[in-house]
């Protein structure tokens, strides 16, 4: 599967604010989020406004300086315009550049798209988050948590990983975990750890150990979100534990 049109992306990351903004309306700022412990509501409502806006003037060429502090946003009394209004910002910003323009990231120049790609997916997963702390239903259609997944794994294989965020070293060894999703229209993954960093294709294929189950269970699994009794667990269950254990970004 090759990385969604920019269209596509564009109406994820839209959907997936406007999902957000959804389930948070109604509930308590100041309570913490069981799937971001470390933050209060407000503080995930701060990260969705500030971090589009802060990843558009990057793509239109400003040097990237400091990464905006959530604790520190302060979201206006129409917040969720403000949301919309930062998700738009960056699809507008793309477009203007061009996806295929280079631009600024932490692991050196890439297309512009890589920032539209990254604020969909990071979306994507926090709209999870507020619809698990408020209990309403969550969704995301399966092609683009297919893609969530597939840059989770560039990412986690890229070897400038290692050296941002140490613990992903210990994902180095042996074993291969397969990932398969039950849409058909979806393919699955198989990931090889070896000695040197993590490996990972497209397809069927045998695996130490394989999780199976609906694409949206698949990503949440993957980020934490949920537990992996939520798939079908064949093989060494271990293997997996430890990947989600080292595999946070």
């Amino acid at each position: 599967m090759t990385q969604p049109h920019i269209d596509r992306l564009a109406s994820g990351l839209l959907a997936q604010t406007a999902a957000f903004a959804d389930a948070v309306d109604g509930t308590d700022w100041d309570a913490f989020v069981p799937t971001c412990p470390q933050w209060r509501l407000r503080v995930l409502v701060g990260h969705l406004g500030q971090a589009p806006r802060w990843a558009a003037g990057i793509v239109r060429g400003g040097p990237p300086g400091a990464v905006p502090d959530p604790h520190e946003a302060r979201p206006p009394q129409d917040w969720r315009a403000w949301l919309l209004a930062g998700a738009s910002e960056l699809v507008t910003a793309v477009r203007e550049v061009g996806p295929d323009a280079p631009v600024w990231t932490v692991a050196g120049p890439a297309p512009a798209s890589f920032w539209l790609r990254q604020a969909t997916h990071d979306t994507a997963v926090h709209a999870a988050d507020a619809a698990l702390l408020a209990g309403v239903p969550y969704t995301v259609e399966p092609d683009l948590a297919a893609d969530a997944v597939t840059q989770l794994l560039e990412l986690l294989s890229a070897p400038v990983t290692a050296t941002l965020k140490p613990a992903v070293a210990s994902l180095r060894g042996a074993g291969s975990i397969g990932l398969r999703p039950r849409e058909e229209s979806v393919e699955g993954w198989v990931i090889t750890r070896t000695p040197t960093g993590v490996s990972w294709r497209r397809g069927p294929g045998t695996a130490n150990v394989t999780a199976t189950g609906p694409m949206q269970d698949l990503l949440l699994v993957l980020m934490r979100r949920l537990p992996p009794q939520r798939l079908t667990i064949n093989g060494d269950g271990q293997l997996l534990d430890h990947w989600l254990a080292h595999s946070a970004l």
